[in-house]
C-alpha cells in the first residue's frame, strides 16, 4: 500500500523532493498544501509542475477518512466517527472552550491496555495508526472550522488508544503539528496523555519538547490500580512514580495526573488520603478529577457531586492541586470508544 502523503515530516519531503529531482524549496509548497490550503486531491497543487504531481499521486495517497457518524452536543462538542481504508474506525472530538477549540485524536484502532471502565478496550487492539492517520483527524477538523473562520488552537492525544504504545507515529505526529510551516499549533498547547507506559516516560522526559504530559492514575496504590488498569502489572505503581519525578525534574515542566472517580471503589476519603501522600512529594503536579461516564459494557457508577467536592477538598488540604474536569458531550456518547463500541455491535449483527 502507498504511504500516506501526511506520513511525511517537513525535514522528510525536504528530502524526498530532493531525492526525486526536485528543488529544495518544493517540500514548503508542498507542506503549504496540505497544510495551509488544506487540499484533498493532487491535481488542486497548481504551482507544482504537471511532473511533480505525477510523482506524488504515484507515490502516495490522501489518508481515507469516511465519515459514518457526526453527532453534535448541546455545549458544541463534535463527535466524528470515522472509517479507514480497512474498514476500522475510530473516533475525533472537536470541543469548544472559552479559550478556543481543542482536538481530541486517536493514535489507535482500538487498545490493548485494557482498563475495566474504559469503552476504547472493547475488543482489543486491531493495529496502530500512521502519523499520518492521525495528522489528517486535524486537518479534517480544521477544515470543518474553516467554513467558520475558526481555527485548532489546541490538541489532546486522549482519544482512543495509547499513544506511548505508538510511540513513533506519535512523536511524528508532534513534529508536523508544531512546524511553523504547518499548522504552527504551540507546543504547550498539546498534551498528551499516557496509561503509564513507564520506558517511555523516561523517553519522553529526554525528548526536550514542551508538550504537556498526563497520566492516567485512577489509583492511590499498587493493588488497586491493578484491578483497574492490567496495565499496572507491567508496569508497577512505584515505577511509575519514579518515572514521573524523573519527568518532572528533567523537564521542570508541571506534571497532570488524571484520576477518574468510581463510585465506592476509588473516590472514599481513604483513597484521596492516601494519594494526597504520594503525591505532595511532586509539586510541580495536579490531579484532574474526571467524574466517570456510564459505559454500557462495564458497570461503574458515578461518584456523587458532594463526595467529588469532598475529595477535592482533601488534596487540597493536602497541598496537592485538583481540579474537577469540565464534562464535553455527555449527551452524545462523548467518552473514548462508545461510537466505536456501538458501531462495532450494529456491525456484528
Amino acid at each position: 500500500m502507498k504511504p500516506f502523503i501526511y506520513d511525511l515530516t517537513f525535514e522528510q519531503w525536504q528530502q524526498w523532493v530532493i531525492d526525486n529531482g526536485e528543488s529544495a524549496f518544493r517540500a514548503g509548497q508542498i507542506f503549504d498544501w496540505l497544510y495551509v490550503k488544506r487540499v484533498d486531491n493532487f491535481e488542486d497543487m497548481s504551482n507544482l509542475s504537471k511532473s511533480l504531481r505525477e510523482k506524488l499521486a504515484d507515490q502516495f495517497q490522501f489518508v481515507t477518512l469516511h465519515e459514518i457518524a457526526r453527532h453534535e452536543s448541546k455545549d458544541g462538542t463534535v463527535k466524528f466517527l470515522f472509517e479507514l481504508y480497512d474498514k476500522n474506525a475510530i473516533e475525533t472530538v472537536i470541543m469548544k472552550h472559552s479559550y478556543g477549540n481543542s482536538v481530541c485524536v486517536t493514535t489507535q484502532v482500538g487498545c490493548r491496555v485494557g482498563c475495566t471502565f474504559c469503552a476504547s478496550t472493547l475488543g482489543g487492539l486491531k493495529r496502530d495508526l500512521t502519523s499520518g492517520e492521525i495528522i489528517s483527524q486535524v486537518v479534517k477538523a480544521q477544515k470543518l472550522m474553516d467554513v467558520t473562520e475558526e481555527r485548532v488552537s489546541s490538541i489532546v492525544i486522549m482519544g482512543i488508544g495509547e499513544p506511548f504504545e505508538n510511540y513513533d507515529a506519535m512523536m511524528k505526529f508532534l513534529k508536523v503539528m508544531v512546524h511553523e510551516k504547518g499548522l504552527n499549533i504551540g507546543q504547550r498547547h498539546i498534551t498528551v496523555s499516557t496509561s503509564g507506559i513507564v520506558p517511555n516516560i523516561y523517553r519522553f522526559a529526554d525528548e526536550n519538547t514542551q508538550v504537556n504530559l498526563a497520566i492516567s492514575i485512577h489509583a492511590p496504590n499498587d493493588a488497586l490500580r491493578s484491578k483497574l488498569m492490567p496495565v499496572n502489572r507491567r508496569f508497577p505503581f512505584a515505577d511509575l512514580i519514579e518515572a514521573c519525578k524523573y519527568y518532572i525534574e528533567k523537564t521542570g515542566r508541571r506534571l497532570t495526573f488524571e484520576y477518574a472517580l468510581m463510585g465506592g471503589v476509588n473516590d472514599q476519603p481513604e483513597h484521596a488520603e492516601e494519594l494526597a501522600q504520594v503525591l505532595k512529594e511532586m509539586p510541580l503536579s495536579y490531579v484532574n478529577l474526571i467524574p466517570v461516564n456510564f459505559v454500557a459494557e462495564r458497570d461503574f457508577k458515578r461518584t456523587p457531586r458532594d463526595d467529588i467536592f469532598t475529595f477535592q477538598r482533601i488534596l487540597e488540604r493536602n497541598k496537592v492541586n485538583a481540579t474537577i474536569r469540565r464534562e464535553h458531550g455527555s449527551d452524545i456518547a462523548a467518552a473514548c470508544g462508545q461510537l466505536r463500541a456501538q458501531h462495532m455491535e450494529s456491525s456484528a449483527r
